[in-house]
């Protein structure tokens, strides 16, 4: 470039003016182009944030989602095993309480204690000191069932007790001859059982007798020998 010294003053030649225009413009060209792509950096990444916060909210809309539903199924699993265990505990009275019943020998020597807090009959060899069977039962309500030490005595297939409206089947004595049994839940005058009182087995129920599920009830009458210890604990 070359500056031309007059009595004017300074001038430039006309191809140096051109020059320096194309410089000016090619340095705005140039800035325009930078900042056109800090814009589109800031655009983008901006954009890649949005996105990314958008994905995260719906992964965690998707993720609540699924907390939900596994919460509701779980709900519903819930349910339906209090279901199950309530039905079971209303029919009761009507299975073995204490699964497989053992196979007593006829020369052993064995003991029934009755738990009154526990609302429980365990079988016991007295021999080897083992526990055989646990059964749920029903005791006399109001502290009615005696405590004590007694022994099993007579037996029968049923009987009915006009003046309580109720009766039971597989009773075995173990006080007073007939006073205070081993029998299973109640039954009507009919022979049917009266489920509202055998739905109460494992509360205390009865009148002072002990109350069984009818297979327990039975196997009891079947198995147990006259004079088998009876131990009723608080």
């Amino acid at each position: 470039i070359v500056f031309v010294v007059h009595a004017g003053g300074i001038s430039l030649r006309k191809q140096d003016r051109i020059l320096i225009t194309t410089i000016i413009v090619a340095m705005i060209a140039v800035i325009s182009l930078l900042g056109w792509q800090i814009y589109r950096a800031q655009a983008t990444a901006h954009a890649q944030t949005v996105a990314l916060t958008q994905k995260k909210a719906t992964a965690k809309k998707a993720s609540s989602k699924k907390a939900s539903q596994k919460a509701l199924a779980q709900k519903k699993t819930a349910k339906k095993v209090a279901a199950a265990k309530k039905k079971a505990a209303l029919n009761l009275w009507k299975h073995p309480t204490g699964g497989t019943y053992p196979t007593l020998k006829q020369t052993g020597t064995y003991k029934l204690t009755v738990s009154l807090k526990k609302q429980r009959v365990y079988l016991d060899d007295e021999t080897t000191h083992k526990r055989l069977y646990t059964m749920i039962c029903s005791a006399g309500m109001d502290n009615t069932t005696p405590t004590g030490t007694f022994a099993v005595q007579e037996r029968g297939e049923s009987f009915y007790n006009n003046s309580l409206g109720e009766g039971a089947n597989y009773w075995v004595s173990w006080l007073n001859h007939g006073v205070y049994l081993f029998h299973t839940v109640p039954t009507d005058t009919a022979g049917n059982y009266k489920v509202a009182e055998a739905q109460k087995l494992g509360k205390p129920a009865s009148h002072g007798c002990i109350r069984l599920s009818v297979p327990d009830a039975k196997w009891l009458y079947d198995n147990i020998p006259f004079g088998t210890k009876v131990v009723v604990n608080k």
